[in-house]
């Protein structure tokens, strides 16, 4: 029987592991099989520095070619995994090539949540995952005038202010009554509001998307109630949904991702899965989560290292994430859902402030606007009332 470890994915998540594997002394075969044909790659600068032109192809790369020759592992780039064979430890190929493992890591991300609406498959659509997706939309963004972007979270605020700062007429068309409601308070909801429109980004919030108008390419959007919205360029961004059904073909729990335990190890003991497409159980929040951000990859992948290798702890993080927005990082640590109580420390109105989050009177998240230092001593207050 095989030895090898296969990886399927070839994102952060499998970069992390990979190399937390090798560095921990394992010498067998490594082979990581991507769907892309590229090399590991940040995400988060695709809907910032590198939509703007600003941070080119190569920056976006997580390590050299020559460092992955250097520690033997192989990739398969441009290879779509289309079956698992639990039985007989194999993971087919959409060209017909099949390969054998010891240990098999499911690392597949996740993909762009499509809202099922008339005219979603009209030219000028776009979403925003990979690489492929900036370069389609590029070229598109540059012959733009007015641009509609569904969705007001992360993605499509930050590629908002990308837009509106290239003089672009910028729409963002948000179901719920405010921005970002699903990740933070309606105080930081309403300042990134603010700052937008101050920008002259026209917030449409509380707007449902009824259909994508045009003739054979998009021209605006229809909402509930009948208002129209013209657009040379619409973007959909309403969020990402796990790439869980090759686990779930064969046999192996899936709820909103590829459920696995503290070890990142699902029910079959060969298998392990690792990233976004995880779900698991998280003593420090009492539930099961599952978390889109690089956070999660890098401490994931090292922690299926670990216990692949032997010496596995629990995993339990306190996430963190962030975004930029013109002159503004925001900065999260924990998870706030569930809060009881919401504190606001500083001056919104002075753009520098933090938005403590309390459950129970204990702190689980911190929410910073250009205030690192409250976001640095809040993920480490998190760490410890949570634990």
């Amino acid at each position: 029987m095989s030895q090898t470890i296969i990886v399927i994915g070839a994102g952060q998540a499998a970069t992390e592991f990979a190399v937390a594997l090798r560095g921990g002394g394992f010498a067998g075969p490594i082979r990581i099989l991507g769907d892309e044909p590229y090399l590991p790659y940040q995400r988060p600068p695709l809907s910032k520095d590198f939509l703007s032109g600003k941070s080119p192809y190569e920056k976006l790369m997580l390590r050299p070619e020559s460092f992955w020759r250097e520690q033997k592992i192989e990739f398969e780039l441009g290879a779509t995994a289309t079956a698992i064979d639990r039985a007989k430890r194999a993971v087919a190929l959409r060209d017909g090539r099949s390969f054998e493992y010891g240990t098999l890591v499911i690392a597949t991300g996740t993909r762009a949540r499509i809202p099922p609406v008339p005219g979603i498959e009209l030219e000028g659509v776009f979403t925003l995952r990979n690489i492929d997706d900036v370069k389609r939309l590029r070229p598109a963004l540059d012959g733009a005038k007015r641009v509609a972007i569904v969705g007001g979270g992360y993605i499509g605020l930050e590629v908002a202010a990308v837009a509106r700062s290239e003089g672009r007429e910028v729409v963002v068309v948000e179901a719920e009554e405010r921005v970002m409601k699903r990740v933070t308070c309606a105080e930081v909801s309403a300042f990134y509001e603010s700052k937008h429109r101050a920008h002259g980004v026209d917030i449409r919030a509380g707007h449902k998307l009824e259909a994508i108008e045009g003739n054979g390419r998009a021209s605006g959007l229809l909402l509930a109630g009948g208002e129209r919205v013209a657009a040379d360029l619409v973007l959909v961004s309403t969020g990402a949904r796990p790439n869980e059904e090759l686990a779930s073909a064969t046999d192996l729990a899936c709820e909103d991702g590829i459920l696995v335990n503290e070890f990142a190890r699902t029910a079959d003991e060969r298998i392990y899965a690792i990233g976004d497409c995880t779900h698991f159980p998280s003593r420090r929040y009492g539930r099961k989560i599952r978390l889109e951000c690089v956070q999660n990859a890098f401490d994931q992948g090292k922690a299926a290292a670990a216990a692949i290798l032997g010496k596995g702890t629990p995993y339990d993080p306190v996430p963190w994430f962030w975004s930029d927005q013109y002159n503004v990082k925001f900065q999260s640590a924990g998870l706030s859902a569930g809060y009881d109580e919401a504190k606001v420390v500083g001056d919104p109105a002075a753009g520098h402030f933090s938005v403590e989050y309390r459950k129970g009177g204990k702190l689980i998240a911190v929410d910073a606007i250009n205030d690192a230092r409250a976001y640095m001593m809040g993920r480490k207050r998190i760490g410890e009332e949570t634990r």
